[in-house]
């Protein structure tokens, strides 16, 4: 083991075992003096949920933004990266794409046999049970060691996930020093206050400075991310270790997280509802750009959404946790909404030219 890993996980153990809110705060302050502070954003405060256009420099020359998604080396996780990137590559050099280089972030330790494949920088898992069965704690943790370690030519990143789908080349979303992010209705910092309030003082002021947001979607600056990403794993890991939190949250507790340590080092959002769609229940593609199939599609044959019940026909990811979905996956049948079709459209064009698919 180098010293670098040797730091680093010595780091997290030590995190992990003697992190507390006071540390945490003081350990931060200095770095958000040098981030836009709650003034940047005050016009943003009245409703934040924006449409926004993509804002080009004075110059002309492009913003470029890296791809990053982090994943497992199981099957579930490769399979979805193998389409993302097949996406990624289609959509790269469209019209207004600021769509720079891309890397799978792989928290397996190891390499893969897709490595050829897909540009991937091999990050170290978290050490054994300090995620406590909740996978989602290495994404923090790959981000941190991704942005030490890595040559990261463009100046902002694409936090995005292996269950995305690009429909469309994305501009840089980004703007006046403000990431871009999705709003998630199932983030409510104003709910949750009281046990936020255990991470995010009153001092750092009111709850709603913590936008309703994950890490992903999120177009934001190089450097800010490199401030941020400590305390994300950090939070995460403080999070998951008290039990009042850890039941509040659940699975989306990584996502508070994050949003919790954006707010803390300054630097807040455009929300930008646009930015993806998740089907079924957004039913338009429009001008989203991102899909995100994060939930099961079940329909009757008649094309009606069967919601909570296993559908004549379907398209669910989990269907496929252990084996990657076979080419020529069956149409939805009529009815069934754009979103759904659309989906299942990309999965098929992407499964029949990726070389070798299936194995």
């Amino acid at each position: 083991m180098g010293c670098g890993d040797l730091f680093f996980s010595l780091l997290i153990t030590f995190s992990a075992a003697l992190i507390t809110y006071n540390i945490l705060i003081s350990a931060n302050a200095p770095l958000k003096q040098e981030l836009p502070g709650p003034s940047s954003r005050s016009s943003l405060l009245v409703d934040p949920i924006i449409k926004m256009p993509f804002e080009r420099s004075s110059s002309g020359k492009k913003r470029l933004f890296h791809t990053a998604v982090t994943a497992s080396d199981s099957v579930y996780n490769t399979w979805q990266c193998r389409v993302m990137y097949y996406w990624y590559k289609k959509h790269k050099d469209g019209p207004n794409s600021e769509m720079g280089g891309f890397t799978r972030i792989l928290h397996s330790g190891k390499p893969d046999k897709f490595m050829e494949e897909i540009p991937t920088f091999i990050a170290q898992p978290l050490p054994s049970g300090m995620d406590q069965g909740y996978i989602v704690l290495n994404r923090p943790w790959a981000f941190v060691q991704w942005l030490q370690k890595a040559d990261i030519k463009e100046d902002y990143i694409l936090m995005a996930e292996p269950d995305h789908i690009i429909v469309k080349p994305i501009p840089n979303l980004s703007k006046g020093g403000l990431g871009a992010a999705f709003p998630f209705f199932y983030i409510e910092p104003k709910k949750y206050e009281s046990v936020l309030r255990k991470y995010f003082p009153e001092d750092k002021g009111p709850i709603t400075t913590i936008d309703p947001i994950g890490n992903s979607p999120v177009i934001v600056g190089k450097e800010s991310l490199k401030k941020i990403a400590p305390t994300w794993m950090n939070i995460s890991l403080a999070m998951k270790k008290d039990p009042e939190t850890d039941k509040a949250f659940g699975w989306v507790l990584e996502m508070y997280a994050y949003a919790v340590s954006s707010a803390l080092h300054g630097v807040g959002n455009i929300l930008y509802k646009d930015f993806m769609i998740q089907p079924p229940w957004d039913t338009e593609v429009g001008k989203k750009f991102i899909i995100h199939y994060t939930y099961g599609c079940d329909y009757d044959m008649k094309g009606k959404l069967t919601y909570g019940k296993i559908g004549e026909w379907r398209f669910d990811k989990r269907s496929y946790d252990n084996v990657a979905p076979p080419r020529n996956l069956p149409l939805p049948p009529p009815g069934v909404p754009d979103s759904v079709v659309t989906l299942v459209k990309m999965v098929n064009e992407a499964t029949s030219n990726i070389p070798n698919w299936g194995s």
